[in-house]
């Protein structure tokens, strides 16, 4: 990956528009009084969002909000508007340049619903956690509003729900193919990925004068345009079935041959020029500066599912800021146009961001609410983001994508000190430090040409690449500079971590397991057969007996009792029953009993979602005749995979035996330690009704881990959102 191919415009270099004299708020306004206590006759922004209003970096809307308040405008905030009229839309007027919608942060559907599609019963972004204060599709439906509120305003959509729905997506709720969610939402311009320097280069231009409906250079951007729509006539328009063909492959063209009717077809009519390496870099370069691809219509992708595996399969390998191409996709008569990505912010410029002054505290109307997620990340702190996992069920990749941006210690540090100082019941633990993965701080490919040539998926699949550089130093310095800041008593871990990067430094798993762990390490191995580990591009299971043979030997070490936490995922694209069966005896073996269990969602735009809907690899190059995947679709198997994994539970006990029968496995039927089930129910459960859960759960041995259970499981590791 790369951090870019030409030098952007710093995000602190603009020059401050004329409201800055306004000074700082010690919380956004929401509401007409808290203008008028500022001064403010308007705002210049208002964001409307789906979660409550937090003021901290960690919510999406206190960041955008301080991060244009640094460049002087006035910002309102509209949270949780009741959506049902426009009233709550105008409840601080008219914003003199736009309005910025999120839904929040995180995709409103899985926000809402569980696994199952059942409705949850609680919203942890949202005071006492109450449920129904948000839309389905909360994105178009703030969006509609604010046009319905003040026609001819304009409205820019961002956030996770708008990063995962900007083109046509596979929608689990719907169970269909739903068009870019610019169609419904009526947008004028969507920003995706992390938008810091896109916001403000929209912010600035529309403060000059310009309508976000006319920003077509923005990167990291998309828009619709009238379709066969090209910024200048040097744009080169290519068909996205040429590059990775989704069907039959045609005869390749001799590329010396200028006389045959294929090679007369693709317009080959000049004799072939032989360049040097350097030359032929630099025009393939300038090329791609004015290319884009035509990826598959909505209708095409809605109807033919290798056409949507190729149409996903093309936007994840035009992912990289070097090297990556605009994309379009057409919607009927108008097309959807996608700008490169976003260039990756600098050291410097995450120093910026995170050290805006944040109140770092829910706004006071709540109260004394509690508000869980809030109550989870109060005392953690994000100190980079991005991944380059590529783990196929994650949403991060399609978000933050894979070049890891890093603050720096110093930053770090400074904002222990103002939890320390600022934070109502800090008692000296930090619970977190961390971001997508506990350990990919300051990590990066070793050659910057390298990195913005690369167009792999993944830097750690099969096998960690041989340009990635692995050092761990950075972050054993880090944990040692801020465990010794004064009123710091104990830092804890709580990201998940990468364990095929942190074998490669035995000298950080030995700092983290002696200073940073507090009887039990979550880790993620997903499963511990190759087939659906190769679909979510995970590694084996030797990795993670190599990791706990390290994490086993430092806690010794250090004289402590310490355990691992596996987390596993059922229902997963590419896993038979049988590798559920021979994951629940290796959860057996090893004195494992998972509580709770998560089973795959289909989030948008991911990877495994698509080989869920196609039935297709997009890991691999398409054809008619390409892999089928294994797809646990009826409610049947996805409740048997379920069982497996708590193959300790009574009530999922007669759906194994039945699936055991079946797969002739009856010998693992019976009573003894060697059997994974018995062949009678408990007595107190064989009155019981069906759809009552009874929990009969003994308690493990202490040599083994209690629980697959975490109380940040539910707020930091939503669906297919973990390491």
């Amino acid at each position: 990956m790369t951090t870019a191919t030409h030098t952007p415009k710093k995000i602190n270099s603009y020059k401050k528009f004329w409201a800055h004299r306004f000074g700082t708020a010690p919380f956004l306004p929401m509401s007409k009084a808290e203008m008028d206590q500022l001064g403010w006759d308007s705002c210049d922004i208002i964001i409307v969002t789906g979660d409550a209003y937090i003021d901290h970096p960690s919510f999406g809307m206190a960041l955008v909000g301080r991060l244009f308040e640094s460049h002087g405008f006035r910002v309102g905030i509209i949270a949780q508007p009741n959506w049902r009229s426009v009233d709550d839309f105008r409840k601080l007027g008219k914003p003199n340049l736009f309005f910025g919608v999120t839904s929040g942060n995180m995709d409103s559907m899985i926000n809402r619903y569980t696994a199952d599609k059942k409705p949850r019963s609680d919203d942890a972004y949202t005071p006492n956690a109450e449920p129904n204060k948000r839309p389905d599709r909360a994105l178009s439906v703030y969006a509609q509003r604010c046009k319905e509120a003040y026609p001819g305003i304009g409205v820019m959509i961002g956030s996770i729900e708008a990063s995962l729905r900007r083109i046509a997506h596979f929608d689990y709720w719907t169970d269909k193919v739903r068009p870019s969610v610019l169609i419904n939402s009526k947008a004028d311009i969507l920003l995706y990925g992390n938008a810091e320097r896109a916001l403000l280069e929209m912010a600035h231009r529309a403060a000059a004068g310009e309508k976000l409906s006319e920003m077509r250079d923005i990167r990291g951007a998309a828009f619709l345009v009238p379709h066969g729509y090209k910024p200048d006539e040097n744009w080169i328009e290519i068909d996205s079935t040429t590059v990775d063909v989704p069907g039959f492959v045609p005869e390749p063209v001799n590329p010396y041959d200028v006389t045959t009717e294929t090679a007369q077809k693709q317009n080959t009519t000049q004799p072939i020029q032989f360049l040097n390496v350097k030359e032929r870099s630099a025009i393939r370069q300038e090329q791609r500066k004015h290319s884009v691809v035509r990826i598959p219509s909505f209708e095409a992708v809605a109807y033919d599912p290798v056409l949507y595996a190729h149409a996903s399969r093309t936007l994840h390998l035009e992912s990289n800021p070097g090297n990556a191409r605009a994309l379009v996709q057409l919607h009927g008569d108008r097309d959807v146009w996608l700008t490169p990505p976003p260039i990756p912010l600098s050291t410097e410029e995450m120093d910026y961001v995170f050290g805006l002054p944040y109140a770092r505290n829910p706004h006071p109307s709540y109260s004394n609410a509690r508000i869980p997620a809030w109550e989870m990340i109060k005392f953690s702190i994000n100190i980079m983001r991005g991944c380059f996992g590529g783990c196929t069920f994650c949403s991060i990749t399609e978000h933050e994508g894979r070049i890891i941006q890093s603050r720096s210690k110093e930053s770090i540090i400074k904002e222990i000190e103002e939890i320390r100082d600022k934070t109502k019941g800090f008692t000296g633990h930090i619970t977190d430090l961390g971001g997508p993965t506990a350990n990919m701080y300051r990590l990066h490919c070793k050659d910057p040409n390298i990195e913005r040539s690369c167009r792999k998926l993944s830097c750690v699949y099969p096998n960690i690449c041989p340009n990635l550089n692995t050092d761990h130093s950075h972050l054993i310095d880090l944990y040692r500079s801020t465990r010794a800041v004064k009123g710091v008593k104990k830092i804890s871990i709580g990201s998940g971590l990468r364990y095929d990067l942190a074998i490669k430094s035995p000298e950080y798993i030995k700092e983290l397991v002696t200073h940073h762990v507090g009887g039990y390490l979550k880790i993620a191995p997903e499963h511990t057969e190759e087939g659906p580990l190769s679909k979510m591009m995970k590694p084996g299971m030797g990795t993670y007996e190599r990791f706990k043979q390290l994490f086993e030997q430092a806690s010794k070490e250090a004289g402590k009792e310490q355990y691992l936490i596996p987390y596993f995922i059922a229902a997963h694209p590419g896993t038979s029953d049988e590798d559920m069966l021979n994951l629940a005896l290796w959860l057996k073996k090893h004195n494992f009993r998972l509580d709770q269990v998560q089973s795959f969602v289909p989030t948008p735009m991911a990877l495994a979602t698509t080989m869920w809907h196609t039935r297709r690899n997009p890991l691999k190059k398409l054809s008619r005749s390409s892999e089928k995947v294994d797809v646990v679709r009826d409610a049947y198997r996805r409740k048997l995979h379920k069982a497996f994994l708590r193959y300790h539970a009574p009530e999922g006990w007669p759906l194994l035996r039945e699936a055991l029968r079946n797969m002739g496995r009856e010998d693992l039927i019976g009573y003894s330690k060697h059997h994974l089930i018995p062949p009678t129910q408990p007595r107190n459960l064989q009155a019981t009704s069906k759809n009552k859960r009874v929990s009969t759960t003994p308690t493990p041995p202490p040599q083994t881990a209690r629980t697959a259970w975490h109380p940040k499981k539910r707020f930091q590791d939503q669906p297919n959102n973990k390491k």
